[in-house]
């Protein structure tokens, strides 16, 4: 990035973190112009008078080639590298960035980012819970819902920056340096953004691209395209995993064995038991590795097992993924709407013993709905399809299972409750993005509980 103060900014898209990094930059005596297609009347997250407020200057619903007069423009993650307005710039020689970069020369303390493609938001908070417990002052934030520009002002030299970094984010940076940093798994997503899988897998890869040897990569070693990878790699590596072989394959990690959790290092020659896993609050195969990458997270600066398993049997889970909501008439509600694609809705399904009544649908490209066969036979009782996509759900499962079209998400959640009986669990799991009915994943959630809270 260019120098701390004094340089000029163009930030493209007023979202959270658009709107987080503009004020950030103008609070550190920079020159800022803020571009969104949308009028300041459909802005959603940015409050325009606490922006001019801070000294940015807003084009809003207008393009103006004013805003190529710039050192470096911040991308939003939402806009794809072919965006027309994007390549003007790139056109120019104006150096693109992400807004994790731009945060990241200002944050005065260390950094642990967590990507992948499923669970990252999981371990993020869970991880920040556990520093926290520590009596570490640990913020999560990035996509987690509060941007990493909103705390880095807040942060001191002794605080924890943990951050979700998405391939968006990470695909547009330069100098950002996790201490540690966390690859959750890799399954194929957001292809009509990036191009290809490799492409995609190449800017997950990013995270480690400025890291040495005082840093640590944390990597899902039952993921075999990410431990191929990773091993190509000249930075120190820690592993995660199922069974013995973690332990036999690594110097650092941690795994989970017959009913138990181990952390490991070698060097330090330490080998010890943190739980049982059973003990682990959060249900799920999938919370199982969520919770052994923030323990290793956590162990890298020096939080003791003890704080780590008393965190892990207190911990909650994220709101919308796999929510509990409300029980009725022995029916249990469940809101997992930051399902997006069908690997986050199948750990979703997993998660359960079956009687399920799944709330699915919304806006996608291309889901491969094959690969949920299986697990919607094994689990599911009846399928209620709504958004964009519910004619191409009913018309794929119809023969696997009951389903019904819904008009929005009130008919949805009324039709899953007439469906269900006593026993059953009324999931919401869409598989697809939330853009087709709703401002976001978080909206759509949100409208969920509340239709569900209403139900008598």
């Amino acid at each position: 990035m260019t120098d701390k103060k004094n340089s000029s900014f163009t930030v493209m898209g007023a979202g959270r973190s658009g709107a987080g990094v503009s004020k950030l930059l103008a609070r550190h005596g920079n020159k800022v112009k803020l571009y969104d297609e949308n009028t300041a009347d459909k802005l959603k997250y940015s409050d325009t008078e606490e922006l001019e407020r801070e000294g940015v200057e807003l084009f809003l619903g207008k393009w103006s080639d004013e805003l190529l007069n710039c050192d470096t423009l911040v991308k939003s993650p939402g806009i794809p590298p072919a965006n027309e307005k994007l390549q003007l710039a790139v056109t120019a020689g104006i150096k693109v960035v992400s807004e994790i970069e731009a945060a990241f020369a200002y944050c005065p303390c260390p950094v642990i980012a967590v990507t992948g493609t499923n669970g990252k938001t999981t371990t993020t908070v869970l991880a920040g819970e556990i520093l926290k417990n520590a009596g570490i002052d640990a913020k999560a934030c990035g996509n987690v819902g509060t941007a990493f520009s909103d705390v880095v002002d807040g942060l001191k030299s002794d605080s924890i920056a943990v951050i979700e970094v998405s391939s968006y984010q990470l695909n547009d940076i330069d100098r950002f340096r996790p201490d540690a940093g966390v690859i959750m798994n890799i399954t194929p997503d957001h292809l009509d953004w990036h191009g290809s899988f490799e492409n995609y897998l190449r800017a997950k890869f990013r995270i480690a691209e400025n890291m040495d040897s005082e840093c640590l990569l944390v990597i899902n070693y039952d993921d075999e395209i990410l431990r191929g990878e990773a091993e190509k790699l000249e930075v120190p590596l820690a592993y995660f995993g199922t069974g013995i072989e973690v332990y036999r394959h690594a110097e650092i990690g941690a795994y989970a064995d017959e009913g138990i959790m181990y952390f490991f290092d070698k060097e330090k020659e330490i080998h010890e038991t943190i739980m049982e896993t059973r003990d682990i609050n959060i249900r799920g195969r999938h919370n199982l590795y969520n919770s052994l990458a923030a323990a290793i997270s956590a162990r890298a600066f020096g939080i003791g097992k003890e704080v780590i398993s008393a965190t892990l049997r207190e911990f909650a889970g994220v709101e919308h993924r796999i929510e509990f909501v409300r029980e009725i008439r022995g029916i249990r509600f469940y809101n997992d709407s930051k399902a997006t694609n069908t690997d986050s809705m199948s750990v979703a399904l997993e998660s359960f013993d079956g009687n399920i009544v799944l709330i699915m649908g919304g806006r996608e490209k291309g889901n491969d709905y094959t690969a949920v066969d299986g697990l919607i036979r094994k689990k599911v009782k009846a399928i209620v399809a709504v958004g964009e996509t519910r004619d191409k759900i009913i018309g794929h499962f119809g023969n696997i299972v009951s389903v019904e079209a819904a008009e929005d998400m009130k008919d949805a959640v009324e039709k899953a409750f007439r469906s269900a009986v006593n026993g059953d669990t009324v999931l919401l799991s869409p598989a697809c993005k939330s853009f087709d009915m709703f401002d976001s994943f978080e909206h759509r959630g949100e409208v969920f509980k509340k239709t569900v809270s209403e139900l008598k």
